[in-house]
């Protein structure tokens, strides 16, 4: 019993060595399970900032040589605009710049940590900003017409040095994050083999742990493995989803531009086609009106009634002429530099300024000219006269006071932009609207700036001002504030040589002599001057034979072979008037024909009209008889001749 009792001491007189050791053991594996989640957790942390890290030092890099190819574009467009002068490619370029722009900020965002990084985009937006304004000028030189210094100067920038500081920056920024990319891989990778070389000396020295510990390495490393895995494929997908968005958002972009331009060319398309038929349509009242106008005169003899019908005569000529100046403004022609009196441009169109802007804006003019002129184009000069005060009315919402005055003004050099000293003709437009800040009125004659809605303007009207009055060695000054509406001034060179010559003023009509006594065939959809047309033949001495559908026209032909001349008008609902002379001169060779027209479109060219006449509507009976002479003078297909009154 002593013997056994002195066995059992150490476990009674003392604690076991097992459980101390189990103590021992609980607690290191307390410690070692402790030591080794909190190694595990900040390698993970470390991991998870180094993989950050990587994907910005990715972007920095993604982003450089994105710019570098944004600002290729925007180049290769400029170059095409160069050459081409085409507008789209002009607004391309101008997109892509500003697109680069919008990628030198996101990579200031990118290295804000890193000073050395910043440095180099500072350098780059400098070369940026400097690559930009000798862009900006070959731009401007193709907008204004300068073609061969655009294209030098775009040969010269294409060796400048601000080219070079950015490629050469964009390369260190890209070599700078290869390297930063480079310690930042190497310091995650040193940090993983310490994280692995701390969890295995801890389940070495956790002894009964090991087992444990190398399964929780092994079920580690696979959930990291697999969580790289993972995240570098969400990576891809995230990647490959930003740039399909990024190709839809550029398509959905270019898709609204091209519509916004096909909405404005079907609507000037729709406008021009509108002006036409009402000039089409007035001019065949004109022809009425003339008509029974002169046939009238031949059969009164008072001569109270002829001072009236030379009156109302008078009244329709220069609706005729109102109607030919409209017609003008659609027509684009060479410059035809000549001697202007600017108030007598100004007050030559009143008429088309009153109906222009409408009875809601009231115009004031003011000639201070002197006898002063200038030399330049009259329709030039009248467009941009007019488009200004387009846009005036515009800024006034279509109502309020419009002013035009003409004067003069004695300049030194650089008093008005870049004007050369000198004496110079005005024209101020001024409104009543509602005015613009500075910073805009610095911006309205940059091409493709516009303040109006989409769709409501192009942004060219006034840049195309400032190219013309440039063109003519001139200036254009602008004085505007919010709330007291806008002032732009024209200065044009003072001309010095001959006045321009008088428009030559139309005498009456003259009584016509009697000639040979014809049939002819009149084919006409307007009832009104089919009868007036009958009428003037009748007091000329000819048979007419009316017809108001040119399906009917072959018919009558055949069946009365005594005709001899054609009268036609040219656009009729079912059949136009070269259609149905096709058929007729197919059939009958024989035929004398003479258009009659109305529509400034339909004297375009000789090759529509086979080499006939035309006649003007609207037309006297002298204009009439002179054009069925020479259409029965010269039936073969000579050039076309217009007889216009």
């Amino acid at each position: 019993m002593d013997g056994e009792a002195g066995e059992l001491e150490p476990l009674g007189g003392g604690p076991p060595w097992r459980t101390i050791t189990l103590i021992a053991m609980a607690v290191l594996g307390v410690v070692t399970l402790a030591a080794l989640i909190f190694t595990v957790g900040a390698a993970n942390r470390e991991r998870d900032r180094a993989l950050v890290a990587q994907g910005r030092s990715y972007d920095v890099m993604i982003v450089a040589r994105t710019l570098a190819g944004t600002i290729a574009r925007s180049e290769a467009s400029l170059g095409r605009y160069v050459i081409s002068t085409d507008r789209s490619l002009g607004q391309l370029y101008f997109d892509e710049w500003r697109s680069a722009a919008a990628q030198i900020n996101y990579l200031d965002r990118l290295t804000t940590s890193d000073a050395d990084q910043q440095g180099r985009i500072d350098a780059l937006r400098r070369a940026y900003n400097d690559r930009g304004a000798e862009l900006s000028m070959i731009a401007l030189s193709t907008r204004y017409g300068k073609n061969g210094q655009a294209l030098a100067r775009y040969h010269q920038a294409r060796n400048a040095r601000s080219l070079r500081v950015i490629d050469r920056s964009l390369s260190r920024i890209i070599r700078g994050e290869r390297q930063i990319l480079d310690r930042r891989t190497t310091a995650a990778m040193l940090l993983v083999e310490r994280s692995t070389a701390a969890a295995v000396g801890l389940a070495v020295f956790g002894g009964m742990l090991v087992l444990g510990a190398v399964l929780l390495g092994w079920y580690t490393v696979s959930t990291l493995g697999e969580s790289a895995i993972a995240r570098a494929e969400a990576d891809a997908a995230q990647a490959r989803a930003d740039e399909l968005a990024t190709a839809v958002r550029v398509a959905t972009d270019e898709l609204r531009i091209q519509e916004a331009k096909l909405r404005q060319v079907q609507k000037m398309d729709a406008v021009g086609q509108l002006t036409g038929g009402i000039a089409h349509d007035f001019n065949n009242m004109l022809a009425v009106v003339l008509g029974g106008l002169e046939l009238a005169r031949r059969n009164l003899g008072k001569e109270s009634a002829a001072r009236h019908l030379d009156s109302a005569t008078e009244g329709a000529v220069r609706a005729a002429a109102l109607t030919r100046r409209l017609l003008a403004f659609s027509r684009e022609e060479a410059l035809k530099p000549e001697p202007v009196d600017p108030g007598a441009l100004v007050a030559g169109m009143s008429d088309l300024l009153d109906r222009t802007l409408g009875d809601a804006v009231t115009i004031r003019v003011r000639d201070e000219a002197a006898g002063w002129r200038t030399h330049a184009d009259r329709v030039q000069l009248e467009n941009a006269l007019l488009n200004l005060a387009v846009n005036a009315r515009d800024a006034m919402n279509g109502r309020g006071d419009l002013t035009i005055v003409t004067g003069t003004a004695t300049l030194g050099a650089g008093a008005v932009g870049q004007c050369a000293g000198g004496e110079y003709v005005t024209f101020a437009v001024t409104d009543s609207g509602c005015g613009m800040a500075p910073e805009v009125a610095e911006r309205v004659f940059e091409p493709f700036f516009t303040t109006k809605p989409v769709g409501k303007g192009t942004g060219l009207g006034l840049s195309q001002i400032f190219g013309f009055v440039r063109q003519q060695d001139g200036e254009v000054g602008i004085d505007s504030a919010p709330g007291r509406g806008t002032t732009v001034t024209l200065y044009l060179p003072r001309h010095l040589g001959e006045r321009a010559a008088e428009l030559p003023v139309e005498p009456p009509p003259e009584a016509v002599a009697p000639s040979a006594t014809l049939k002819v065939l009149v084919v006409e959809d307007d009832p009104r001057v089919l009868a007036a047309t009958m009428g003037a033949l009748d007091e000329l001495g000819h048979v007419g034979i009316a017809c108001d559908d040119p399906l009917r026209a072959p018919g009558i032909v055949e069946r009365d072979g005594d005709i001899e001349l054609v009268i036609s008008d040219v656009l009729m609902p079912r059949q136009t008037g070269p259609e149905m002379v096709a058929g007729l001169t197919a059939r009958f060779p024989g035929l004398a024909i003479l258009y009659v027209t109305g529509y400034a479109g339909d004297a375009g060219g000789a090759n529509e009209f086979g080499g006939h006449h035309v006649l003007r509507k609207p037309f006297t009976l002298s204009a009439i008889e002179r054009a069925i002479t020479a259409a029965m003078a010269d039936r073969a297909a000579f050039p076309e001749q217009i007889a216009a009154e």
